[in-house]
């Protein structure tokens, strides 16, 4: 089953940003959003105040996404000093 892709407006944003200034970047995230998509749990659940969410390295930067019923919600692709904040 592949699921259904949702966007959080800061992600949208940033990939706008990407696809202007980093294209291989661009393409490593699409890439990485597809794999998702396809297996959205075999990536790490987090904890504490970010319980809930899932993330997923495209080094150096992180995404983070929340998996419901048949969907996954993309929150936010940041550099990994930033990602967790």
């Amino acid at each position: 089953m592949i699921y259904k892709a949702e966007f959080t407006k800061e992600f949208l944003r940033t990939m706008e940003k990407l696809k202007k200034k980093d294209m291989t970047l661009f393409d490593r995230l699409e890439a990485k959003i597809k794999e998702i998509l396809e297996h959205p749990g075999r990536y790490k659940s987090l904890k504490g105040k970010l319980s809930g969410l899932r993330r997923a390295h495209v080094r150096p930067f992180v995404i983070i996404f929340k998996v419901k019923e048949d969907a996954v919600t993309f929150i936010s692709f940041k550099h990994h000093d930033r990602a967790y904040k």
